[in-house]
């Protein structure tokens, strides 16, 4: 009770200070100078804009602009409206994208993430996890249902939303409210694989290491040239899981899952399949359908996120016994996904070797597969 009632004057002394106007210093919005864009390859769903002077600005698909003044920098007067100002350093970061987390490792960031939208059990990433034990990041609820006062007593300064936010918009209106800016991101919309990553260089230039996010891009590419340029295997592989009802649950075939298949040298075995909706991933098939599509598969690979890992083929086959006529299943062609294939991000790199190597080598070293014995 006693923190409620030290709450209450800190809400109401920023409110007033939301509702009061705010000095703007140096010059206008329509002064600012582009001096480049910043170069995407893949990434559809941003772009970076870099002004002489410092600041950048980030669009985010059709309705998330955001305008990045550096530390020390003068915020431009006349901002339009729809536009968010970020204002370095965002250093007290509310993370509830969980696969933005991995960018924040890679750029050695996680410090800037104070408060976490996961809690620390479901964590995979070993950073993240520990960070949470020793009190240096906090758990400040999901995305419906944050902790406004942590977040304001942490001193929050950015709120990085996955696009789920859209169905609790009640939270992303409070939030603002607070005066904390919110940024949505659209990694998880990009359809191709090396798309997904490239979103480094968006949370380079929110934590202003551009180059460190550059070198990474740029050496995740020359890591990968010599398979993305090797003819393709025609080795046929499925990505699923079974559900709990007995049916199975397919990438549709523009997902970047299925693209990842291509990309390392494979075909995906459901080359035809859409869902309901273009940002629909994942699609709920009947068995016999799969039966049909996936019997003579090259390669099978359980995604273990959803229901645990499997180790051995006896566990697959308690989940569905047909499963034992498959070709791969008889050749020994199965393979698992770790838990942590997701929540790590920049892993699809590895997880493109993973399939390269179990589509062209026998028992091969691999980050994010395990074949069920």
């Amino acid at each position: 009770m006693r923190r409620r009632i030290r709450f209450l004057p800190l809400l109401l002394l920023l409110l007033l200070c939301s509702c009061a106007p705010k000095e703007r210093q140096g010059g206008t919005w329509d002064e600012l100078e582009l001096d480049h864009r910043v170069e995407l390859q893949y990434a559809e769903q941003f772009s970076i804009d870099c002004y002489q002077g410092g600041c950048q600005k980030i669009t985010i698909g059709t309705d998330g602009t955001y305008l990045v003044v550096p530390e020390g920098g003068e915020v431009p007067a006349d901002i339009p409206e729809g536009v968010t100002v970020l204002q370095q350093p965002l250093d007290s970061i509310y993370l509830v994208a969980t696969s933005a987390m991995d960018l924040f490792r890679e750029l050695d960031s996680i410090g800037a993430v104070t408060l976490s939208g996961t809690d620390v059990n479901g964590w995979y990433i070993e950073e993240a996890r520990q960070a949470m034990e020793e009190g240096r990041m906090a758990y400040a609820g999901k995305y419906s249902a944050p902790d406004y006062e942590l977040i304001l007593d942490q001193g929050c300064n950015l709120a990085i939303e996955s696009t789920m936010i859209y169905h609790s918009p009640e939270v992303k209106e409070q939030l603002e409210r607070f005066g904390i800016p919110v940024l949505v991101e659209r990694s998880s919309y990009e359809s191709h694989p090396l798309g997904r990553m490239e979103w480094i260089k968006l949370y380079g230039t929110l934590l202003g290491k551009e180059q460190e996010a550059q070198d990474y891009f740029d050496g995740l590419l020359e890591r990968l040239a010599p398979i993305l340029e090797q003819e393709n295997t025609g080795k046929t592989a499925a990505f699923f899981f079974i559900t709990a009802s007995g049916g199975v649950n397919v990438r549709r075939s523009g997902d970047y899952v299925a693209k990842a298949i291509g990309l390392a040298g494979g075909v995906y075995a459901f080359p035809d399949l859409t869902g309901e909706s273009g940002v629909q991933s994942t699609v709920n098939i009947q068995m016999e359908e799969f039966y049909q599509k996936a019997r003579d598969a090259d390669i099978l690979i359980y995604n273990s996120t959803i229901d645990g890992e499997l180790e051995t083929l006896d566990q697959l086959l308690e989940k569905s016994p047909v499963l034992g006529d498959f070709k791969a299943v008889q050749e020994g062609n199965v393979w698992c996904t770790g838990k942590n294939l997701f929540q790590e991000s920049l892993g699809l790199g590895d997880f493109i070797v993973d399939l390269h190597r179990v589509m062209t080598e026998e028992n091969p070293p691999l980050t994010y597969l395990h074949p069920l014995s």
